[in-house]
């Protein structure tokens, strides 16, 4: 289940349909720009077994800057740096998918849609690369790793 609320920069609090009402806005603004919506998530552990996690959903107008939205979590039962970017993975995919729903909805399928996962060929994560892009992927969606993948290693970790 989604945790409804968001933050907005400016620290309002606000839930996936207004999100895309944001997004729809952004690109009324400037229709004859190239834009993409991003979802992607990271985490920090925490005491015995708790973590805590930013999930940020990102429109960013290609060579234009962009809008972001973030949300905290603080998760138990993670035992292991695997357990948590599962988690990571499998709370951006379920963002992704509510975002999906509410993209063709609204009439917003030109954007381009990706899952960032904060994963990358340098460092302890290496090794589970192949298994989180295969289930962003098997869900439909396009998946980027590190140095590809800022809405999880930047915008969301400036939050945890």
């Amino acid at each position: 289940m989604i945790k409804p609320e968001f933050n907005s920069s400016f620290g309002i609090k606000i839930g996936l349909p207004e999100i895309i009402q944001v997004i729809s806005d952004f690109i009324k603004a400037d229709p004859n720009k190239e834009y993409k919506i991003i979802v992607g998530s990271d985490s920090e552990k925490r005491l015995k077994d708790k973590a805590d996690f930013v999930t940020a959903v990102v429109v960013h107008r290609v060579g234009n800057g962009g809008r972001y939205f973030w949300r905290h979590l603080e998760l138990g039962n993670i035992h292991t740096l695997r357990d948590r970017m599962w988690q990571e993975v499998l709370l951006s995919l379920d963002v992704s998918k509510e975002l999906a729903k509410l993209i063709k909805e609204n009439g917003l399928e030109k954007c381009a849609f990706e899952v960032h996962v904060d994963v990358g060929e340098n460092g302890k994560t290496k090794s589970l690369i192949q298994e989180l892009v295969s289930v962003v992927r098997a869900n439909n969606f396009e998946a980027k790793t590190k140095p590809d993948s800022f809405a999880a290693s930047k915008v969301a970790d400036r939050h945890v």
